[in-house]
């Protein structure tokens, strides 16, 4: 017995000094932490500004989803209105305008994403062969500039280019034999017209993250390519897009999940009566609903049905692009 005590107060004693030893790194790593802190001060204080932003602005308003189960009356507030419980997402699937509006939103995000995804990669990839140093900062230059136009103008912009009478696109075909053209009036016309308006406005723009990546591209891969005689085609299959594939992946992941999130601003701007067979989408159709007939439960429980929609496409597109290629936002 007295000889397994002594052994037992031996292993303790024996184990004193590496608790000893973990204290004192934990007291390290504290020390550590204040240091980091008092270097990088500035920098949180830089970052507090966006902080604010996303907790008033974006998280402290989820507060609100509760009255897309209550029949919100501004007169009783949030809490006093009757509970409905799903009433108003029964009342969204049953309308006979839903599949219409979700048609007309996936289209148009899906056209967006299928041509406008990979236009801003196509131009990072062709300025990157340019030599000519002038040239190539002109062309970036006039592809950067539309981005910082109001959707306001932009629209107003394309309507005019558009227009049958004295439209520049209008007079084109004129000129040509053809004969004019309302555009803004054809349903069949207004997806190409607002994917190319979007590609146009922010192509230059997106193309800054593609060359950010395209610097990050080791050149010794290059040297080495050109000894095994590669020309600049198979350099750009087996060593450019590779070096850039991580960052492709992670911003076509950001753009599925914005696949539903149209942009409101400009279909609102473009879109009229005549067009809303194909115009219509769900955040005009919520606008109405909301905004100019007042019936705020309503817009919002299909704005969180939309928000569910949209975090279901980005969480499949990690989920996959994690499991093929090891690349992923979290």
């Amino acid at each position: 017995m007295k000889q397994a005590q002594s052994e037992v107060s031996g292993i303790v004693e024996a184990g004193l000094p590496g608790l000893n030893v973990k204290r004192r790194s934990g007291m390290t790593m504290q020390s550590r932490l204040k240091r980091a802190w008092r270097r990088s001060k500035y920098l949180w204080l830089l970052f507090l500004p966006c902080l604010l932003y996303y907790a008033i602005f974006k998280y402290a308003p989820m507060f609100g989803l509760v009255i897309t189960f209550k029949n919100y009356n501004v007169f009783k507030g949030i809490w006093a209105s009757e509970w409905v419980g799903f009433k108003y997402y029964r009342m969204f699937f049953e309308n006979p305008d839903f599949w219409v509006l979700m048609k007309n939103t996936v289209l148009l995000g899906v056209y967006k994403l299928v041509f406008g995804f990979p236009a801003p990669i196509i131009l990072a990839l062709l300025l990157n062969e340019v030599r000519n140093a002038v040239f190539k900062k002109w062309v970036q230059t006039v592809s950067y500039l539309p981005h910082f136009i109001s959707n306001v103008i932009v629209a107003s912009m394309v309507i005019m280019f558009l227009s049958p009478n004295g439209g520049i696109i209008n007079e084109l075909i004129t000129a040509l034999g053809g004969k004019p053209v309302n555009f803004m009036m054809e349903p069949g016309w207004f997806r190409p017209v607002y994917v190319l308006s979007e590609i146009w406005q922010h192509i230059g723009w997106e193309t800054i993250i593609f060359l950010a990546a395209l610097t990050a591209v080791d050149p010794q891969l290059y040297e080495a390519a050109s000894i095994d005689g590669a020309n600049r085609w198979r350099k750009l299959w087996h060593v450019t897009l590779p070096g850039i594939a991580p960052t492709i992946m992670i911003i076509l992941i950001l753009d599925i999940g914005k696949v539903l999130e149209i942009g409101f601003e400009k279909v609102f701007l473009m879109y009229n009566p005549a067009i809303y067979d194909t115009a219509d989408i769900i955040s005009t159709y919520v606008y109405r609903v909301g905004m100019e007939q007042g019936n705020f439960s309503y817009a919002s429980s299909i704005d969180l049905f939309m928000g569910v929609i949209s975090f279901i496409f980005i969480f499949s597109a990690n989920f996959i692009s994690r499991r093929l290629g090891g690349t992923s936002l979290w």
